[in-house]
């Protein structure tokens, strides 16, 4: 079933494309900021509304920090952000911005750090539906056996993306220490 983005609001939706080392990105934003980022290889596609507006210069301050992050200069987001979602989608979603760069976390640990440690499945439920893939960094939340799990580019680009974090981390942007 193809998703697409609903608003019944008269506030302008626009988008723009630009490639990337996971794939080509689209970067979604309103007024108020990135709405949505959409993988190439979404694992439930989506369609855009049809009165969305083809603008790079609207998404350009998302584009810049997306860039800085793949080449390794940037680890902390600081673009306005307008995530869609339930109040609880929202709140796992902004711990999701409170993982720090080049490490990982349980969704147990989620469910503790939002206060609800019995809502394991439910934060994995919001993690899923985060519209903000890399900004909102998702991929950095792993099975409690330490295990790689579900992310809606796919593993391998979760992998990828774990990866690149794991060496910029560790001061070895070029892959050359052991």
């Amino acid at each position: 079933m193809t998703n697409a983005i609903i608003h019944a609001d008269a506030e302008p939706i626009w988008f723009d494309e630009m490639p990337s080392p996971v794939g080509r990105l689209l970067l979604i934003a309103d007024p108020h900021g990135l709405r949505q980022i959409w993988f190439e290889t979404e694992r439930h596609p989506k369609i855009l509304a049809a009165d969305s507006i083809r603008d790079a210069d609207r998404v350009a301050f998302a584009r810049v920090q997306l860039d800085e992050y793949f080449a390794g200069t940037r680890q902390h987001f600081d673009m306005p952000l307008h995530p869609l979602g339930t109040p609880f989608q929202l709140e796992v979603w902004h711990e999701l911005a409170r993982i720090p760069y080049g490490t990982t976390l349980s969704y147990g640990e989620m469910a503790r750090r939002i206060g609800q440690p019995k809502a394991v499945r439910a934060v994995g439920a919001a993690n899923g539906r985060n519209p903000l893939p890399i900004v909102l960094p998702c991929h950095r939340v792993i099975g409690s056996d330490g295990s790689l799990t579900g992310f809606g580019g796919g593993l391998p680009i979760k992998r990828q993306l774990l990866a690149m974090e794991d060496r910029i981390a560790r001061g070895d942007l070029f892959g050359l220490r052991a």
